[in-house]
């Protein structure tokens, strides 16, 4: 089991942090430890600086596969749900300036936080069709759709999987809209999929 993540995939988040608009999928990978399970807590490190929030739809994989056509690509899709792809952006900024891998930004411990409900993808499931939103102690932070990716889910697994094999349980972290913005201790943060709430964790 692996997370992937998808980077700049929604056009406002891009331009928000300066970046460039991405012309296919830009991935990464975090650790399984990354993970953050549902009724565990964020626990800031004073050592990883400012965290930022980054809302995303989480699409999880069932089977093997490599080399996967779009057509096809969504027939690996399981289920899904909401996640918060945690970012050190203090630590990320500064390994960028001077031209180095972020992945002390992206990947530390409880940086892939996971929604509490998981959807189960059925043939009627249509993944570009779902607004999301995040609270952050009752107010709206983040609101994106999912029609407005620059990449579909599809695009993605397929693209990925050109070069990383799938295996059943990997995560894919779909990529955020603009609003992202940092977290502090005391913090309640609330996933809404379509307007139901489907994540909730608390920040210490």
């Amino acid at each position: 089991m692996k997370v992937i993540c998808i980077g700049r995939n929604y056009r406002d988040h891009a331009v928000e942090l300066g970046n460039e608009v991405p012309t296919e999928p830009v991935f990464f990978l975090k650790p399984t430890t990354a993970c953050l399970y549902p009724g565990q807590i964020i626990r800031m490190k004073p050592h990883l600086g400012e965290i930022h929030h980054e809302l995303e739809l989480v699409v999880m994989v069932d089977s093997y596969a490599s080399n996967v056509p779009t057509s096809m690509a969504l027939g690996l899709v399981a289920s899904f749900t909401l996640g918060l792809d945690l970012t050190a952006r203090t630590v990320q900024n500064e390994l960028k300036a001077r031209g180095l891998p972020w992945e002390k930004a992206k990947a530390f411990d409880g940086s892939a936080v996971l929604g509490e409900v998981e959807l189960p993808m059925t043939a009627g499931t249509d993944l570009q069709g779902y607004e999301i939103q995040l609270k952050r102690n009752g107010n709206l932070v983040q609101q994106g759709h999912t029609r407005d990716m620059i990449f579909t889910v599809a695009d993605i697994i397929a693209h990925v999987s050109r070069y990383i094999t799938l295996e059943p349980g990997d995560l894919i972290f779909t990529g955020t809209p603009a609003g992202v913005g940092p977290i502090e201790h005391g913090d309640l943060l609330e996933g809404f999929l379509n307007g139901n709430c489907v994540l909730r964790v608390d920040v210490e």
